[in-house]
């Protein structure tokens, strides 16, 4: 029978988790996922071979994050602390004891003296602007473009500044065996409950009335419950209708549509590069570029490909490069093998090495294009100015028939992470379960 008490539609972070909460409470449920594993934007690759994960997708927990963390522990999941040096190269050197932006006390103090929320782009160009804070205004744009992999032009000044002043960078952390296996985990406790989870179901068309709803798929299969939860990616949300992947309402949902339509969904293109051996950590290197890199985790640059880090403190041969934002979503149709060129450039400009050498020692390479990808089309959320209006509307049931539930409806601090997907995931199973109590 493909009748369900709740319909949810994807099984990455946030489905999985309102799956797993809701089977627990008794109630029959079905998972839609479009691709044809689980997970979404996490996406542990495992080689037999070597016995080693790769991350393809989320790769850190970036904090000391209580749901993420409790169920890991709850688990039995170990991880690892990912906590390393940070080393910027810029002109053409590796800096020391620097600031990461320039001016950083006196960008905070002006953000916290704002009154009304404007972009990031805006508010750099109107309160640092001349020669003096060039490569501060350049510092910000790409911090914004990089780590939240949002457009400066769009991105809020009072998202950033919450974000900024309540980030802990000294804790990270890695997931032994990957972050597939909390996935897993959530995906295994729904099915023990009687909850099922199809894979490949591509839903295409969502009809619905108060208290009844239908989800067909592309093979014309209808699927239908009381209840249905939307837990696709935001870029899939605002995907254009005929657009692989795109979901269209009947009746349409208006204000929501509206509501996505102003929300922000960043870009990025993950880059993963294993060597003959780890070369950066080598005599050669410190020798060849004047210092050593011995404990460097993060690596920050002006370089096509701008950001890249290892697997310290594992002496890991891989290297792993990453460019979000305006910039990435630029290179949504190139090529992967014209991707892998522009980062195999960035290497060897950074540690002073030819190109043709670095491909001989290349032994695998791998381009995760999100953007490209259908059942994605980016990254994660970033703020914008209108955002907190718009999540409003979205975090509102339609008719307690129709919720939304994803990393960008989460409220707290670690926007654009597993811990804001999962958070939202459980936030919406609580809410079924009041109403239908009620």
């Amino acid at each position: 029978m493909n009748t369900a008490d709740i319909l949810i539609i994807g099984a990455g972070a946030a489905g999985l988790m309102a799956a797993r909460e809701l089977a627990n409470a008794g109630k029959k449920v079905i998972v839609l996922e479009a691709d044809n594993r689980i997970g979404g934007r996490i996406y542990t690759q495992y080689d037999a071979s070597t016995r080693k994960y790769t991350e393809l997708g989320a790769e850190f927990v970036h904090g000391d994050l209580p749901v993420t963390l409790g169920l890991l522990n709850e688990a039995g999941i170990k991880y690892r602390s990912a906590s390393a040096e940070m080393v910027q190269y810029d002109q053409g050197a590796f800096l020391e004891d620097e600031s990461f932006i320039e001016h950083w006390d006196l960008l905070i103090d002006q953000l916290n003296s704002l009154q009304q929320d404007i972009s990031i782009d805006e508010f750099m160009s109107k309160e640092f602007s001349g020669d003096k804070y060039d490569r501060m205004r350049t510092s910000v744009r790409q911090f914004v473009s990089g780590y939240d992999t949002g457009d400066p032009k769009k991105a809020s000044c009072f998202a950033l500044r919450k974000e900024w002043q309540s980030d802990d960078d000294s804790a990270q952390h890695r997931v032994e065996g990957g972050y597939v296996s909390l996935l897993n985990y959530l995906a295994g406790a729904c099915k023990v409950n009687g909850g099922e989870i199809l894979l490949n179901a591509i839903v295409k068309d969502i009809y619905w009335e108060p208290g009844k709803v239908s989800a067909i798929i592309a093979d014309g299969t209808a699927y239908h419950a009381q209840q249905m939860i939307l837990a696709v990616p935001l870029g899939v949300l605002k995907a254009s209708e005929g657009q692989a992947g795109a979901i269209t309402f009947h009746p349409q949902l208006k204000a929501h549509r509206e509501a996505i339509k102003h929300m922000g969904f960043g870009a990025v293109i993950k880059i993963l590069l294993e060597f003959d051996e780890p070369f950066w950590y080598s005599e050669e290197t410190e020798i060849r570029i004047g210092r050593s890199l011995d404990h460097m985790g993060y690596l920050l640059s002006q370089e096509e490909i701008p950001t890249w880090w290892t697997q310290f403190p594992e002496r890991s041969s891989v290297f792993t490069g990453w460019i979000g934002g305006p910039e990435a979503r630029a290179k949504k149709e190139m090529s992967d093998e014209d991707i892998l060129m522009e980062s195999l450039q960035s290497v060897a400009n950074i540690f002073r090495l030819g190109v043709d050498e670095l491909r001989q020692r290349l032994k695998t390479w791998q381009v995760i294009n999100w953007t490209a990808k259908p059942f994605t089309r980016g990254s994660y959320a970033y703020d914008t100015v209108n955002a907190a209006a718009c999540r409003h509307t979205l975090n509102t049931p339609v008719d307690d028939t129709l919720f939304f539930t994803g990393e960008y409806l989460y409220e707290g601090t670690a926007m654009g992470t597993v811990e804001a997907a999962l958070t939202s995931g459980k936030g919406v199973a609580v809410a079924i379960r009041s109403i239908n109590i009620n």
